[in-house]
């Protein structure tokens, strides 16, 4: 017969019981004794899988009192069978299922290049598609004055352009505040290229070089990161790491959905 022992632990000494949450995907959480900070990922019997901000993975018990959310602890535990997430696209909007392509609008959305217009496409291509909306790219921002002209926007033809390196004082400041009007949108990300729009974590980088004046920008990038001098092959690489709207800076997001809602509205 087993003898019974009793917890004589003083109740001011007793820890009160964390709370339990459900690990559910995307919360965010701190380990209590790493310190490690992510967003869950995964979460199994027993276990729980977080990313870090670099895109950095680790694999945590669920402990009691393991973690810390918004700095309080809590006891982090599996989600229960819940009904399927909706689907959502790269852009994080949500998926509609068997949506066909809407009939392409008068409106367009024009970008500085070839490389702008993959990095749209990959990431607002669903949306777009639904919207109706066509993406065309410039081949410089020189021309602009001239291809609006030639567009003719109006209320059933609304123009949004996106532009690189759109600061105070550019060049391309001055171009875009001669073209924009009641139904043209000049909206612009204050990176040199949009290379640099992508994260460096989802890259793989550390960072994205500080390259001197006078040189070119991606020759300069493609030396400083020991990439072989060829920008068509390096932003292969960059494009293959871009896989929602999550690897782009809140920059080049905010931009692009206002364009797109520029030229979507009614």
């Amino acid at each position: 017969m087993r003898s019974y022992s009793p917890d004589l632990t003083p109740p001011w000494k007793k820890q009160a019981p964390a709370p339990e949450v459900a690990a559910e995907p995307d919360l965010v959480v701190e380990e209590v004794t790493t310190g490690f900070c992510g967003a869950v990922i995964r979460c199994e019997a027993g276990t729980v899988t977080l990313e870090d901000r670099f895109g950095k993975h680790r694999v945590f018990p669920l402990a009691p009192r393991g973690f810390l959310l918004e700095g309080k602890v809590v006891t982090l535990v599996r989600p229960s069978a819940a009904p399927a997430r909706p689907a959502r696209t790269a852009s994080g909007s949500v998926a509609v299922p068997g949506a066909r392509a809407r009939v392409a609008r008068a409106g367009r959305i024009y970008v500085e290049g070839r490389h702008d217009a993959e990095l749209v496409e990959k990431v607002w291509g669903d949306d777009l598609r639904i919207e109706g909306v066509v993406v065309e790219y410039l081949s410089g921002i020189d021309d602009l004055p001239a291809i609006v002209a030639d567009f003719a926007p109006g209320p059933d033809a609304r123009l949004g352009v996106l532009v690189d390196h759109l600061v105070p004082g550019s060049k391309e400041s001055r171009i875009a505040a001669a073209v924009t009007g009641e139904h043209v949108l000049v909206a612009g990300h204050p990176y040199i290229d949009v290379w640099e729009a992508v994260k460096p974590a989802s890259v793989g980088i550390a960072g994205w070089p500080v390259v001197p004046r006078g040189v070119d920008w991606k020759t300069g990038v493609c030396a400083a990161l020991g990439w072989p001098p060829n920008s068509g092959a390096a932003w292969q690489r960059i494009l293959s790491g871009v896989r929602t709207y999550k690897d782009l800076e809140p920059e080049l997001l905010g931009r692009v959905e206002e364009l797109i809602d520029f030229v979507t509205a009614p």
